[in-house]
């Protein structure tokens, strides 16, 4: 295996930094503090059911958190995975999406018709109406249930929406990434529009308050006009760390030093995510909730190495299905944990939330068979041995077909030039094209330009479409074993031609332009009503309706250049 350093910064002066030596047994780098005094009276098993807050992250690295080795100052969450139960071998999905859906319903992407990309804000397409969530099902089990952040699970019709999804309130925004002051987003030129939404309404008003600042404020809200003897369900999917990169000033200043202006930014936007979830544990504590608490922090992809984002030492990045991809940051903090202070090797993968939170909610799973997930929680608090021996990371059979795969490199039962990817014990496969495949340093060494393009790059290997590591030994994929090993390859193939076999066909619609903001009062939303039936699915109008005149709305026009005009005062003010 032929492996090259650009820009003359080779392996060997990677190794002198200790980045390569790092010791994925070690404890946190950040020590740990005092036992809070409160726990020693906790009962030793919860007498109702707790509290739950589900606190996910957009696009943060696997590196970029303080007690993996970083650079980046994120305290709060140092802190909370040293007292409770950090997850090393932990899964989530490559993009946005896809990990919300099997969040929410428990269930692999092949199983609800997701299994290829993003919804995009266009499209006629949204999760599965026959789905029953995961606030549905705490809903059914006495909670009180609010989403507060980004929904990205699809809109076309109300009934998509959070609130008739399972979550009583929901702030937040629809599509996949706004402006953290304006909320705005442009789905292409010229098709741009608000996205924040309070409940099923557009909230104009709220525009100008930093999303960050904005979703802490509104859980905690939620806190205090709750009674902390009725169970909770708070799920909150901050918008940061995602494109654009946006922070406030004084969080900027702290990095001032760092060389990459994206890492700089970068670095700001998760420091002060890091600090609102401070907040958040402490509205918990002060509200009388923590307790009996539950916080379950993950993230939803990899990081995004070209806007300051990194996995080091893992291979890959966001949108990938190498461990940079996939493998997540993920923790539990709870007094409720028996065995707390600890780092757990037990593979749990994000579909395994929805019927843990169901069991520690005391909820009824027996009539949502067919889950792909687990109930880790003994594996969590208690330290017993996973539930889950493998992981289908996905099937894409729309994804562009690898030019050298084939069903005779697959032993005649696979295709391999199919996107695809299990996880079977020790064992990883990958088939097709699993994307960048390139390990990227931290951008702020001392030596770095600056520039993402300081990277280490594999030249072996374009003309394959089988990849195979011993994920245990080599977590940062390094050894391909499949010549090696074709008897293992066989193995996990037949377990892709299992699982390909209960797939259900891929809902990936042509977009709408009845979609288009300027249609719907400035504002993405809901544009096809319960009347339409099917049709929008089906796609409608297609791509090709663009080429029909459309009516400009000047009153869109204008209450776009007054609601950014008042953005910008209060900007000023502020």
């Amino acid at each position: 295996m032929a492996v090259y350093a650009l820009t003359g910064f080779s392996l060997v002066s990677l190794l002198s930094f200790g980045y390569l030596s790092w010791d994925w047994m070690k404890p946190s780098l950040v020590a740990d503090v005092a036992t809070d005094p409160m726990e020693k009276s906790l009962p030793p098993a919860f007498a109702r059911p707790p509290h739950i807050i589900f606190i996910l992250t957009d696009d943060q690295g696997y590196h970029d958190v303080g007690y993996h080795g970083s650079d980046i100052q994120t305290p709060t969450l140092d802190r909370l995975a040293a007292e409770g139960v950090k997850l090393e071998n932990y899964y989530i999905q490559p993009i946005c999406t896809p990990s919300r859906s099997q969040l929410i319903t428990g269930r692999y992407q092949i199983h609800t018709g997701l299994q290829h990309s993003i919804i995009r804000p266009r499209q006629p397409n949204c999760l599965p109406l026959d789905q029953v969530t995961l606030p549905q099902k705490l809903q059914e089990a006495g909670y009180s249930t609010h989403m507060v952040g980004k929904w990205h699970l699809g809109f076309y019709k109300k009934e998509c929406l959070p609130t008739r999804r399972g979550f009583d309130t929901f702030l937040g925004s629809l599509t996949g990434n706004v402006d953290y002051y304006t909320y705005d987003n442009c789905d292409g030129p010229g098709v741009c529009g608000y996205d924040l939404h309070e409940g099923e309404d557009v909230a104009w008003d709220q525009s100008g308050k930093y999303s960050t600042f904005l979703y802490t404020q509104r859980v905690s809200k939620i806190l205090a006009s709750h009674s902390p003897k009725e169970p909770i369900f708070i799920y909150v999917a901050f918008q940061a760390v995602h494109t654009p990169l946006q922070s406030p000033k004084e969080y900027i200043y702290r990095y001032r030093s760092m060389g990459n202006v994206a890492r700089r930014k970068y670095a700001a936007m998760v420091t002060c995510m890091d600090e609102a979830v401070k907040n958040i544990t402490w509205a918990l504590k002060k509200y009388g909730y923590y307790d009996n608490s539950v916080i379950v922090f993950s993230t939803d992809n990899g990081g995004q190495t070209f806007s300051g984002g990194s996995n080091w030492p893992l291979r890959g990045r966001k949108g990938t299905y190498w461990e940079g991809g996939v493998r997540g940051i993920g923790f539990v903090h709870s007094p409720l944990i028996k065995r707390k202070r600890r780092t757990s090797w037990a593979l749990v993968h994000i579909t395994d939330w929805y019927p843990t939170l169901v069991s520690l909610a005391r909820g009824n799973l027996s009539n949502v068979p067919g889950l792909d997930g687990y109930n880790v929680w003994p594996a969590i608090s208690e330290g017993k041995e996973s539930p889950r021996t493998e992981i289908l990371h996905n099937i894409d059979p729309l994804y562009n077909h690898a030019k050298y795969g084939s069903l005779e490199d697959g032993f005649g039962i696979w295709n391999t030039a199919v996107q695809a990817s299990i996880r079977v014990g020790e064992w990883k496969l990958l088939t097709g094209d699993p994307g960048y495949s390139d390990w990227i340093p931290p951008q702020t060494l001392t030596n770095f330009p600056g520039s993402w393009w300081n990277l280490e790059r594999l030249t072996d290997g374009l003309r394959k479409s089988v990849w195979l590591f011993n994920i245990t030994a080599d977590p940062y994929e390094r050894y391909d074993l499949s010549d090696q090993r074709p008897d293992v390859v066989r193995t996990l193939l037949m377990r892709l031609v299992h699982y390909n076999r209960t797939a259900i066909p891929v809902r990936y619609p042509a977009e709408n332009p009845r979609a288009h903001p300027d249609f719907n009062g400035g504002a993405w939303g809901p544009w096809a009503s319960e009347e339409d039936g099917e049709e929008w699915e089906g796609g409608g109008e297609t791509l090709k309706s663009r080429n029909k005149k459309k009516k400009k709305c000047k009153i869109c026009k204008l209450r776009s250049f007054f609601r950014k005009l008042n953005t910008r005062l209060m900007s000023n003010r502020i």
